[in-house]
């Protein structure tokens, strides 16, 4: 008996305990939202000039010689396009998404697995579900410091060269400057898709990865084409390229199921609940 009792207290405890952990993981994860629709202009300003340092290091130790502006005009116009892509998918995306539009729905479903109650736009919007918090701003997370963690990859491994290095150099340094680029740019319309909890979202995040992973195995073939390319290059680049897919692949097996199935992502963006 006096066990009994004593095992009430220490479970209604327990149950407190994750109560309480559970509101505060989510009061962060509203305050980050909040943070991340309200502080953009200084995040981005940070990236600009953590990145453009890093870039100019790059290009004042580039490994082809620099005899005139086009020489330079080779090796930082990739770099410039890189840093300012993300700026240019987060004005894209809020020019197309501002805050507080009401998107409409896709007229055709592809997520179907699960039943479903349909719920209006005001009773979606008022539901404590809706929005980009909770587990879902780890999702926000990173797609953001995906930007700089792929273009930091892009600046380590990816030696600057211009049209005075072997053909295979200026080959690799801009096709994977053109992965980099399209990549930030893309990331950020989701970002900001997700943000504003808009409902065409979770699509172009799946149309993301598939054109992450396309291009990774795009660049593999025509690199492998490239004449006179050294062996200890191709290998570092295949290790880059499969690197990327690994995490694309992981990312996707990660998110995918949270995105078909939770409850905060389907009163969000599909403005339906599950029915018990």
């Amino acid at each position: 008996m006096n066990n009994k009792f004593a095992a009430q207290p220490l479970g209604g405890s327990i149950r407190r305990f994750i109560q309480n952990t559970q509101a505060e993981l989510t009061e962060r994860s509203k305050a980050l939202a909040f943070f991340l629709e309200n502080r953009m202009g200084p995040i981005m300003l940070a990236w600009l000039i953590i990145f453009g340092f890093g870039a100019a290091l790059r290009s004042f130790f580039a490994l082809s010689p620099i005899y005139s502006a086009r020489d330079l005009a080779e090796i930082t116009v990739p770099y410039l396009l890189i840093g300012f892509a993300p700026l240019i998918g987060y004005a894209l995306a809020s020019g197309s998404f501002p805050r507080g539009l009401l998107s409409a729905q896709p007229n055709i479903r592809l997520a179907f697995y699960g039943r479903w109650r349909k719920l209006d736009v005001v009773s979606a919007r008022q539901h404590p579900l809706f929005g980009p918090t909770g587990f879902m701003a780890s999702l926000l997370l990173g797609m953001l410091l995906n930007i700089p963690v792929r273009s930091f990859e892009f600046l380590m491994a990816v030696p600057a060269m211009n049209s005075h290095a072997p053909d295979w150099g200026t080959a690799i340094f801009q096709i994977m400057a053109f992965d980099a680029i399209a990549m930030n740019l893309l990331y950020m319309v989701c970002f900001i898709m997700a943000l504003r909890s808009v409902p065409l979202f979770p699509r172009m995040l799946a149309f993301a990865w598939a054109l992450d992973i396309g291009l990774q195995l795009t660049i593999a073939k025509q690199v492998a084409a490239i004449p006179d390319l050294p062996p200890q290059v191709a290998y570092a680049l295949q290790d880059l390229l499969s690197g990327n897919i690994k995490k694309v692949v992981i990312s996707a097996a990660i998110w995918l199921p949270y995105l078909l199935l939770s409850n905060r992502v389907n009163i969000t963006f599909r403005q339906r609940i599950a029915v018990s």
